[in-house]
């Protein structure tokens, strides 16, 4: 599940923890990496488990209809098709899903103001009035309708977002928020694995996408505060007209992550090392960062190949 962006976003967050604290030791910040890494598979069995979540809703507004209807001796028959979803009732049963929850105590408790702002926009919904007044409901039918939910309805939803972050609070977790958009994903793509035919011991997303993501990630800490002060002088060196002390903090820490992944990765190419930390910077620094980043990179490499000291091949202008 995690892949190498998400390595970079991670360590570039605990680097920024780092030398803001001085007592913070290399192995303090890679526990703390590590930690950060289960963080966020957390919230991908989080995000799975409001399947659950929002069908328990769902089934608890149709009890009430249904006793307010018994009270008042009207006539209504409940359309059961939603409560009865086959993608979710595996979800359910998924035996990896619920060690994980039940493990972590992975409650969502304090999130249901979001289940219910959910609830009340699917149903309001054309393609949930299409899925729920269908002649006939195929098992492709159920995974589309929570394909739909995970992709239109809990993408941006600030109701979401505040109970992800009361939810951190409680769990003792981080990020949450800044994870939500790329987990999300994750989840639909969980859901495409599923078939009618899936067992309680279908598998999940490993929290790696591969061992060489575990290694790159300690690796890409370990040597980014080791070639700090290499790292702070080619930046220093290059600032053509900049004063140091006035570059932005966060935009030194990309600098110097990017810088280590580009001097001391010789199987990951430039051009995508420079475009991955470009992307970083509009996302996590100031509106402009991307271009300063993408200047003094460019620089300090151009001055590095004229000194024959760069061994990758550039084609910057």
């Amino acid at each position: 599940m995690i892949n190498r962006t998400m390595v970079r976003t991670r360590v570039i967050q605990t680097l920024y923890a780092y030398y803001k604290d001085p007592e913070k030791t290399f192995l303090t910040a890679r526990k703390e990496l590590n930690k950060s890494f289960a963080d966020s598979y957390d919230l991908y069995f989080v995000l799975l488990d409001f399947a659950n979540e929002l069908t328990a809703y769902a089934q608890r507004q149709m009890e009430d209809q249904i006793a307010r209807a018994k009270a008042t001796h009207s006539s209504w028959t409940p359309n059961r098709r939603f409560v009865r979803n086959r993608l979710a009732q595996q979800l359910f049963e998924n035996r990896a899903l619920r060690a994980r929850v039940q493990e972590q105590q992975l409650s969502w408790d304090s999130g249901m103001q979001a289940v219910s702002d959910v609830y009340r926009r699917l149903i309001e919904s054309s393609y949930y009035r299409d899925y729920m007044e269908a002649e006939r409901c195929t098992y492709e039918d159920d995974k589309r309708l929570w394909r739909q939910i995970y992709q239109h309805l809990m993408p941006e939803n600030e109701a979401l977002y505040d109970a992800l972050d009361e939810m951190e609070l409680v769990l003792d977790k981080s990020n949450w928020t800044t994870d939500v958009e790329v987990v999300l994903s994750y989840v639909v793509k969980t859901i495409k694995r599923f078939a009618e035919d899936s067992t309680p011991e279908t598998p999940l997303l490993e929290m790696f996408d591969s061992e060489e993501e575990v290694q790159f990630a300690s690796s890409l800490l370990e040597k980014a505060i080791k070639g700090h002060d290499r790292y702070e002088q080619l930046i220093n060196e290059n600032l053509k007209g900049w004063e140091a002390d006035r570059i932005a903090y966060m935009d030194r820490i990309i600098l110097e992550t990017a810088l280590a992944e580009i001097l001391e990765f010789e199987d990951i190419a430039l051009t995508v090392s420079m475009n991955e930390y470009i992307e970083l910077a509009k996302e996590y620094s100031g509106d402009k960062s991307y271009m300063f980043i993408n200047g003094i990179l460019t620089e300090i490499l151009r001055r590095m190949k004229n000194e024959g000291s760069l061994f990758k091949a550039m084609s910057l202008k």
